[in-house]
């Protein structure tokens, strides 16, 4: 349970630093024009996409009870993350591939987020309109709550002229 709330609190703070590590790793390892690059699509992509599913995790209500995260949650972050600061070292052969691959597990972590947003909204207006339902209807038996005699003023409004 600590590693899925370690995630649940980590997703805000990844959405500021992993951005800024595609920035140093630049500086370290790559270097020259590329910055147009890491400046202009890098770093808004990550920083834009880890904010999305930041929200679409946070949004489910699993996520908020527990202030945790799913283990597929953890997978896929674990995934992404893992693949985003490899692109962040700028390796010469691998760098394409390790681009590829940040980019579509990010799609498919949007999809997985989305999977398990709507699995667990799904139903929940029914349950939620069955719970109104049957705590409003009223039994003969049930006792009736008192009401308070409310002191009513009224002002009746009268011609100038009479």
């Amino acid at each position: 349970m600590w590693l899925r709330q370690a995630f649940f609190r980590w997703l805000l703070p990844a959405a500021f630093l992993l951005p800024l590590w595609l920035l140093i790793g630049w500086g370290v390892f790559q270097g020259g024009w590329s910055i147009l690059w890491v400046l202009l699509i890098a770093m808004p992509s990550v920083f834009l996409g880890q904010l999305l599913l930041t929200v679409l995790t946070r949004s489910r209500p699993s996520v908020r009870i527990e202030r945790a995260v799913s283990w597929w949650d953890v997978g896929g972050f674990t995934l992404w993350h893992g693949l985003t600061i490899a692109v962040g070292f700028f390796i010469d052969g691998a760098f394409p591939w390790l681009l590829t691959g940040a980019i579509v597990v990010g799609i498919g972590l949007i999809w997985l987020q989305l999977w398990q947003l709507w699995n667990e909204a799904r139903g929940s207006g029914t349950r939620l309109r069955e719970t109104i339902t049957w705590s409003t209807i009223r039994t003969s038996d049930d006792p009736v709550p008192p009401t308070r005699a409310r002191e009513v003023i009224v002002v009746r409004e009268s011609d100038a002229r009479d």
